[in-house]
C-alpha cells in the first residue's frame, strides 16, 4: 500500500494582516511568506468549501483586500 502523502506545510502567518492592502501587494507578500496558492475572489463569489493546505484566499473589492482566510 502506498504511504499517505504529507500535506504541504502552512505558513505561520495571520490572514488578518492582508486586509486593507492593495490586492497585488497582498498577493506578493503572501507568496514571499510561503503561501503556495493565493486566490483573489470578488465579493460574494461562489466557491467550494474544500480546505487546501497552503492556500490563502482574498476577497477583493475595488482593488483592496476586504477579507482573507486560509484554505
Amino acid at each position: 500500500m502506498a504511504p499517505i502523502p504529507t500535506p504541504p506545510a502552512e505558513p505561520q502567518d495571520s490572514p488578518d494582516r492582508y486586509v486593507g492592502l492593495a490586492a497585488e501587494a497582498a498577493e506578493r507578500q503572501a507568496r514571499e511568506r510561503g503561501w503556495s496558492t493565493v486566490r483573489s475572489l470578488p465579493p460574494g463569489a461562489i466557491i467550494t468549501m474544500e480546505y487546501l493546505a497552503g492556500r490563502l484566499n482574498f476577497e477583493v473589492e475595488k482593488g483592496l483586500v476586504t477579507r482573507s482566510w486560509k484554505g
